[in-house]
C-alpha cells in the first residue's frame, strides 16, 4: 500500500526531527524550534499543494543537518537517497563566513532542483513570517527589516515551481513589510540597506 508507505516515512521524519530538535527553541527563546520544520512541511501542503512524501519528510528534516549534530549519512540511512540529497541542497555551509554564507544562498538559489526550490520558498515564507508572530530576541526593526529583503531576494532568485506557493510567500511578504513599517515592494528603496544588514546573523 504505497499510500500507507508514504505516510509512514513522513511521521518518522516528524519522530526523528522532534527528537533531534528536542532540546532546542526558535530565536524568540520560547517557541520548540521542531515548530519551525514542522510548519515548512505544511506551507507546503496547504498552499503549494504538495504530496510527495519524499519533499515533506526532506522539509521536515531541513535543519537537522545544520543545526544539529546529525549528519547526511544518518538521513541517507533512514530516509533513503532522494530526501538525503533534498536536505543536502538547502544546509549550508557553515565553513563559510556568516556575511559570506547568506549571499552564497541567494546566489545558489536559482541552481536548486525543483524539490529543494520548494522547500526553500516554504522554509523562507515561514521565517518572514516569525519576523512578526515570533521575532527573535534582540532582533530591533532594521534587523528585521533587513532579513525580510535579505529572504525576498533569495524567493526571487528561485526559479518559479510552484505558482500558489510563490504568491503565499508575496502575500505573506506584503503583509509583515506593512507590520513593520515598510513601504510595498514595489515602492520600498532596498538599497538602503547596506550588504552587512541583509546578511546580519539570522
Amino acid at each position: 500500500m504505497p499510500g500507507l508507505i508514504d505516510q509512514t516515512l513522513l511521521l518518522q521524519a516528524v519522530v526523528f526531527a522532534s527528537q533531534k530538535h528536542r532540546t532546542q527553541r526558535r530565536k524568540d527563546g520560547v517557541t520548540p524550534y521542531v515548530n519551525h520544520p514542522l510548519q515548512v512541511a505544511l506551507i507546503l501542503a496547504e498552499f503549494g499543494g504538495i504530496v510527495d512524501a519524499e519533499i515533506l519528510s526532506a522539509a521536515v528534516l531541513h535543519d537537522t543537518v545544520e543545526d544539529t549534530d546529525t549528519t547526511l549519512g544518518e538521513v541517507g540511512m533512514h530516509f533513503g537517497d532522494r530526501v538525503r540529497a533534498l536536505v543536502a541542497e538547502v544546509t549550508d555551509d557553515d565553513t563559510m563566513p556568516h556575511p559570506l554564507r547568506k549571499q552564497s544562498e541567494i546566489d545558489h538559489a536559482p541552481q536548486l532542483s525543483e524539490g529543494a526550490t520548494l522547500i526553500k520558498l516554504a522554509d523562507r515564507t515561514s521565517n518572514v513570517m516569525d519576523l512578526v508572530e515570533a521575532p527573535a530576541a534582540g532582533w530591533d526593526l532594521k534587523r528585521r527589516q533587513g532579513y525580510l529583503v535579505w529572504a525576498e531576494r533569495v524567493v526571487n532568485a528561485c526559479k518559479p515551481v510552484n505558482r500558489p506557493l510563490l504568491e503565499n510567500f508575496r502575500e505573506v511578504a506584503e503583509r509583515v513589510r506593512e507590520q513593520l513599517g515598510m513601504l510595498p515592494s514595489s515602492q520600498f528603496p532596498d538599497s538602503q540597506f547596506s550588504n552587512s544588514q541583509l546578511t546580519a546573523r539570522s
